[in-house]
C-alpha cells in the first residue's frame, strides 16, 4: 500500500526540481558555464575535443576553469580536433606552460596524445563510448573502457588522476558532466545532443559539492560521500521523477546549489 505523505513528499520534490529545471536550464546559463567554451564551436569533432578538454579541468571557480579552458583553446589555434589530429610533437611541446591547478603541460601533452590514439583506432570518442554502451546497455561500462583505452598509450603515472576511475569508487563527475553535454537535447540549447545513439535514460548525475548539498537537503541522496555509490542512488532516485532524461535535474540541484544560499 502507497504510504500517501511519502507520495506527497515525493510529488512536491518533483514539482520543485521541474520549476528549477525550467529556471536555469534557458540559454542564460551557457555564458557563465564551462560550457560556454564548445559552444564556440559548429564542428561536431571540434565540439567533442573542446567539451571533453573543458570538463577535465572543471574543478575551482567556473571563471577561472572558463579562463583557463579558453586560453588552451588559443593554444590549439581554435581547432582543436586538427590539433589533436596534425599537430607536430614541436607544436605539442608548444602547448607545456598550460597549467590549471594540478593539470599541468605535461598532463595537456599526453591527453592530445591519448585523444589521437583514439580517434586514429577507436573512432573517435563519440564511437568509443557509444560501442561499448550498444555492448552492454550501461554508461558505467563505457567509463570503465574509455579510462582503459585512454592509458593504454605509455604515459606518466601521475596523469591517471585526471581520469575517474568508477572501478575505485570515484563520482566521475566531469566525465559524466561531458556526456551530459555531449548527450542531452531540448529547446534550451544548452547541452549538444550530438551523440543520439546514446539516451538520455542511461546517464549518470554529475555530483558536485553544489548538487550533492541539495541532494542531501532534499532527502534524495543520504550517502554521505560524493563517489560512485551516491552517483548511484541519486540518479536513481531521480529515474523515479522522470526515467527518459533523470539528468535534466543537474540544472535544478546546481542551480539551487550555487544560486539560492541561504
Amino acid at each position: 500500500m502507497i504510504n500517501v505523505e511519502i507520495f506527497r513528499q515525493l510529488t512536491n520534490i518533483q514539482q520543485l526540481l521541474e520549476e528549477k529545471y525550467f529556471k536555469y536550464n534557458t540559454a542564460g546559463f551557457i555564458e557563465s558555464d564551462p560550457i560556454c567554451i564548445p559552444h564556440q564551436f559548429s564542428r561536431k569533432e571540434n565540439i567533442e575535443i573542446a567539451g571533453f578538454l573543458t570538463a577535465t579541468i572543471a574543478w575551482g571557480q567556473r571563471q577561472t576553469i572558463i579562463r583557463n579552458a579558453g586560453r588552451l583553446m588559443l593554444l590549439m589555434d581554435n581547432e582543436p580536433f586538427d590539433f589533436v589530429r596534425e599537430a607536430s610533437e614541436s607544436e605539442i611541446s608548444g602547448i607545456s606552460s598550460f597549467v590549471h591547478r594540478t593539470f599541468s603541460g605535461i598532463d595537456l601533452q599526453f591527453f592530445i596524445r591519448a585523444l589521437r590514439h583514439i580517434d586514429i583506432n577507436y573512432g573517435g570518442l563519440h564511437n568509443l563510448f557509444s560501442r561499448t554502451y550498444r555492448q552492454t546497455s550501461d554508461i558505467k561500462d563505457s567509463l570503465i573502457e574509455f579510462r582503459r583505452i585512454f592509458f593504454e598509450i605509455p604515459h606518466p603515472l601521475h596523469t591517471e588522476k585526471h581520469i575517474a576511475d568508477v572501478q575505485k569508487g570515484a563520482s566521475a563527475k566531469r566525465i559524466n558532466m561531458f556526456l551530459r553535454w555531449m548527450v542531452r537535447t531540448d529547446a534550451s540549447g544548452v547541452d549538444f545532443g550530438l551523440w543520439s545513439d546514446i539516451p538520455p535514460s542511461a546517464l549518470y548525475m554529475p555530483i558536485d559539492l553544489h548538487s550533492g548539498k541539495i541532494a542531501r537537503d532534499l532527502g534524495l541522496l543520504h550517502r554521505k560521500q560524493n563517489d560512485w555509490k551516491a552517483v548511484e542512488e541519486l540518479t536513481g532516485n531521480l529515474r523515479k521523477f522522470d526515467p527518459d532524461d533523470p539528468v535534466k535535474y543537474d540544472f535544478a540541484l546546481f542551480g539551487m546549489g550555487i544560486n539560492e544560499k541561504e
